[in-house]
C-alpha cells in the first residue's frame, strides 16, 4: 500500500519533469527560426529602402541635417 503511493508520487514527478524539459525544447525550436527570419526580413527591408532612396533621390531628415552642417 505504502509502496503504491510512493510509486504514484515518483511517476507524477517524472511526468512533471519530462513536461518541463520538453517545453523548454519546444521553446528553443520555435524561437530560433523566428529570430533568424526576423533578422533576415529586417535586412531585406532596410536594403529595399536604401535602393528606393537611391533611385528616387529622396533624403531623410538626418541626411539633410548632416548636409546642412557641412
Amino acid at each position: 500500500m505504502l509502496i503504491d503511493i510512493i510509486m504514484k508520487i515518483i511517476r507524477l514527478l517524472i511526468i512533471t519533469a519530462t513536461c518541463l524539459l520538453l517545453s523548454a525544447c519546444v521553446h528553443k525550436v520555435v524561437t530560433t527560426p523566428a529570430k533568424i527570419a526576423y533578422k533576415t526580413t529586417k535586412g531585406v527591408v532596410k536594403g529595399g529602402i536604401a535602393v528606393g532612396k537611391a533611385i528616387t533621390g529622396k533624403k531623410d531628415k538626418q541626411d539633410k541635417k548632416e548636409n546642412d552642417k557641412e
